[in-house]
Parts: structure tokens; sequence; C-alpha cells
């Protein structure tokens, strides 16, 4: 059973557009590539095509958990949400008190995390343990260095 994830509608045409991809292109040179394997001769002894053909499992497996993600997926827009604590799409301001070291993050469903772009997913440790929390609070988060102390600075969306 899969679990419905918000996204933002950037998100979701990404994965929308990978999807169409996989099933397009990848797809088209996943057969190239066995027949190209399948033509060097007997197959019983062509390592050639199984490695294809093992390719070729794992493209539908990814093609098909695509799927399951799209079908889930729910476009979330920040004017749906409550601005008064943190929650997915916003973007919070962050102290680590231990450090004292500011940082800014955006929560994101999981596919959407990108830590260059300081975007971090709401099932991150930091990402759960920051939802819920509202302005001036403070969160202990246990990461995998440690429990870690946090004040929220600031939320905007």
């Amino acid at each position: 059973m899969s679990k419905i994830s918000y996204y933002t509608e950037e998100g979701l045409e990404r994965l929308k557009n990978e999807l169409h991809e996989l099933k397009t292109k990848g797809r088209a040179d996943m057969s190239k590539q066995i027949a190209e394997a399948r033509d060097k001769g007997d197959l019983s002894e062509n390592a050639e095509y199984d490695a294809a053909k093992d390719a070729q499992g794992l493209l539908e497996l990814k093609i098909s958990k695509l799927e399951d993600i799209v079908a889930n997926a729910r476009v979330i827009k920040s004017s749906d949400l409550d601005t008064s604590k943190i929650n997915i799409l916003c973007t919070v301001k962050i102290r680590n008190v231990k450090m004292n070291k500011e940082m800014t993050y955006t929560l994101v469903a999981e596919e959407e995390a990108d830590l260059k772009q300081n975007k971090i997913s709401v099932k991150s440790p930091i990402g759960k343990g920051l939802l819920g929390k509202k302005q001036g609070d403070k969160a202990e988060i246990k990461a995998p260095a440690g429990v870690m102390e946090f004040e929220i600075l600031e939320i905007s969306y």
C-alpha cells in the first residue's frame, strides 16, 4: 500500500518528466541493447544478453516505483498550510544551539530533497524534528551524530 506524498508543482512535474523519459527513451534504448546482444550469438552463453535483460528488469522496477509515486502524489500550495508552525514547503531559519550556527532550510518531499539547494526531506531526522514547531521553539533532534538542539528563529512560506 502506498502513502500519499506532497510535492510542489515543479517537483511533481519533474517526476512526471522523468517517468515519461524512462517509458519512452529508456525502454527504446533497452530494446536496442537487447537486440544487439541477441544478434551476437548463442543466448545460453551470452553475458551481454543476460546483463541487458537484468538492466531491463531494473528499468521496469524503477518505472513501476515512479508510477506508484506519481499516482499517489498530491500538489500542495503554501496557501493551504498553517503558517504559524513548521510544515512541508516552509523555509525555516534555525540555529544550532551548541555550535551557535544559523542555517536555513526548505522542507520538501523526500524525492525533492537536495542539500546543495538547502532543501531537506520532511522524513529526514532534522525535518521530522522540526515539523509542527513554532517560531521561538527549541527542537531536540536525534541524528546519526547524536542529539542536536535547534532554536527556530524564523518561518516563512
